[in-house]
């Protein structure tokens, strides 16, 4: 491995697998995204819909749904107006912190999230988990989990 001026570069089989990882992130992603298009949701909207639904009363501390979705605070904020203006989820005030708000699921985000979720999850398996055996699976998943686990460790660092 040549390491000209300090620089560790990529093997051509490490340079394989980092773009074929660039290439279906995108595009599973894109796909995945207009699969969605039919219900007027981006993935942002289905993520936090997916959140709020998971959290206990379909709510969660804005501060905490922009960590678990890696979106700034401004950002998730526009998101989250788009989202009360389609009757998705709606801001209440925090009793404890007057600073505080929370994201809250509406009976209308409950039940698009019902509609939705069983047309994701097609698809999820159609473009990803069908095409794969049970041992890619488990080797993609083994694979993925140190990585995963090395960029959490560095959120919250500057």
């Amino acid at each position: 491995m040549d390491t000209e001026n300090g620089t560790r570069w990529l093997s051509e089989e490490e340079q394989r697998a980092w773009r074929a990882h660039l290439d279906v992130s995108r595009l599973l992603m894109h796909q995945l995204e207009r699969d969605l298009q039919p219900f007027g949701l981006t993935n942002n909207d289905y993520e936090i819909l997916v959140n709020l639904s998971e959290s206990e009363d379909h709510r969660m501390r804005m501060s905490d749904l922009a960590t678990a979705t890696l979106q700034s605070k401004s950002r998730l904020s526009h998101q989250i107006t788009r989202m009360e203006n389609a009757g998705l989820v709606r801001r209440e005030n925090c009793e404890s912190d007057r600073r505080g708000l929370y994201a809250v699921l509406t009976e209308h985000g409950w039940d698009t999230m019902r509609q939705v979720a069983p047309h994701h999850v097609a698809s999820v398996r159609e473009h990803f988990i069908d095409l794969l055996g049970e041992a890619d699976l488990k080797a993609l998943h083994a694979s993925l989990t140190p990585v995963a686990q090395h960029l959490r460790s560095l959120r919250g660092r500057s």
